[in-house]
Formats: C-alpha cells, sequence, structure tokens
C-alpha cells in the first residue's frame, strides 16, 4: 500500500484551530518565533505532536513578524546560515526539554519561496541545518533550486506538494495575492489531492496540467477550516487506498529516557 506524509505548518497562534488540526496529520511544521510563536506557544505545541504521534520539524522564516514572515527579505549568505541555526537551536531545546526531537526543516513563507528560484539561498538554509543537525530533512517543492542544492550537497529532502494551494503552469504556486489561490473548498481539496496521488499532476491556475512529485502533502494550519479539510483529505486518501504516515517515524518520536 501507498504511503504519504500530511504536514501542516503549526504554532502560529491559533491554538484552537491546531488542537483539532494536529491529530489528523502526521507532520507538524513548527513556527520557531520569528515570523510567528513565541516560547510558551512553542512548548504547547509540541506537547500536543507528541500526544498525537506526530513527527516534528521545524518552520524557521524571516524575522518579519509584521509581515507573517510572507514578505520578501534579501540577507546575505552568513546571515542565513544564523537565521536558520538560531530558529532550530530555539525549538530544538523546547522539544528536548518535552522529551522530543527535530525530525525536519521546512522554512516559512517567503523563506520558502525565494528558495524555490535561488540556489544560493537554497544552499545557505541547508548550511544552516547542517550547522546543526545534518540529519534534518529538507522539505521543499520537487523540481525547485532548494532539492537541487540538496541533491548537489548529499543532505535528505523530502519532496512536497500542496493540497490547499493553487498552482500556476511552471509548477510554482499561485502567489497569495491572487485570485483563488487558497483553495477553501473541501470538493477542490479533495479534487486536487485525488489528481496528485492518482495521476502525478494537478490543474494549473491557466487549465493546464502540471506534473508534481511528492512524498508529503500540505495543508496550511491558517488556511479557514484547516481542519476540516484534513479530515477530507484524509477521507479521499482512504478511499484511495492510501495511508497516512510520516517519513521514518517508528511509533511516538521521542528520545529514549
Amino acid at each position: 500500500m501507498r504511503s504519504v506524509d500530511l504536514n501542516a505548518d503549526v504554532g502560529e497562534g491559533q491554538a484552537a484551530v491546531e488542537a483539532a488540526l494536529l491529530p489528523l496529520v502526521t507532520s507538524a511544521n513548527v513556527a520557531c518565533g520569528l515570523h510567528a510563536g513565541d516560547p510558551a506557544t512553542m512548548r504547547a505545541t509540541v506537547a500536543l505532536a507528541l500526544r498525537h504521534g506526530v513527527a516534528i520539524g521545524a518552520h524557521p522564516g524571516f524575522d518579519d513578524r509584521e509581515g507573517f514572515g510572507r514578505r520578501p527579505v534579501h540577507l546575505r549568505a552568513d546571515e542565513i546560515v544564523d537565521l536558520v541555526l538560531y530558529q532550530l537551536g530555539a525549538l530544538e531545546a523546547i522539544a528536548r526539554a518535552e522529551g522530543a526531537a527535530l525530525r525536519h526543516v521546512k522554512p516559512h513563507g517567503a523563506l520558502y519561496n525565494q528558495a524555490e528560484a535561488d540556489q544560493a539561498l537554497a544552499i545557505a538554509i541547508i548550511a544552516g541545518i547542517r550547522a546543526f543537525d545534518a540529519t534534518l530533512r529538507l522539505v521543499g517543492r520537487a523540481g525547485s533550486a532548494m532539492q537541487g542544492a540538496a541533491q548537489a550537497l548529499g543532505h535528505p529532502f523530502t519532496a512536497e506538494a500542496f493540497a490547499d494551494r493553487r498552482y500556476r503552469s511552471d509548477g510554482s504556486l499561485l502567489p497569495r495575492s491572487g485570485p483563488q489561490a487558497v483553495l477553501v473548498d473541501p470538493d477542490a481539496v479533495a479534487d486536487q489531492v485525488r489528481s496528485l496521488v492518482t495521476d502525478g499532476e494537478v490543474l494549473a491556475s491557466d487549465g493546464s496540467r502540471v506534473a508534481v512529485a511528492f512524498e508529503t502533502l500540505c495543508l496550511h494550519g491558517d488556511t479557514p477550516g484547516s481542519a476540516a479539510l484534513a479530515a477530507r483529505v484524509r477521507q479521499e486518501l482512504g478511499a484511495l487506498g492510501v495511508s497516512v504516515t510520516a517519513p521514518r517515524l517508528l511509533g511516538i518520536d521521542t528520545l529514549p529516557p
């Protein structure tokens, strides 16, 4: 039976929403306190993920709380390394205190979007990860500069597709400023998931079909109705005979006593 990971961006200040969402996913990308979140939120999110056997990963972004990390920022490579290292260290300290370990890193917002096309930025992100823990998987879009950099450096990479975002014809995501960039209708999300699983492609915003390789599916925690969408995604995957599990996750993701 085929299996896929279902990940969600969480720890971003919507406690009630995330309490309903986390039991339905298998990987959590936890905000690390810069674009969103704070120590108490990180601890609560990690504890909730542990309770439900969800793999914990870091979701570092630009230090831009006002813009929720979704505005472009241009930093030197050494600044990117420090930015990533700082956020991984903060979340890892809290995770260890809860008896958990980090498993992956997924950049947030503009950091993710810029690194999709900027090889130097992608290399700097990976350098920050490797300075901390070279075993942490980088999560990013297949075919992006992040995947190319990871392959060139021999760094573990997990290809991601999006259940709740509309694609452009080149395989990138339609900017959030565009109409219908975020899918909020359960039927539309289910249709996109079905197309990804059965055909390995999505219907782009211009009506073309775009091939998309993936090992993990993303639902954004701040998408309206995200918990209901996650339940619908799991229902659709079950109907397609696809199980939902985190990559290389063995039981609950805790450290040995």
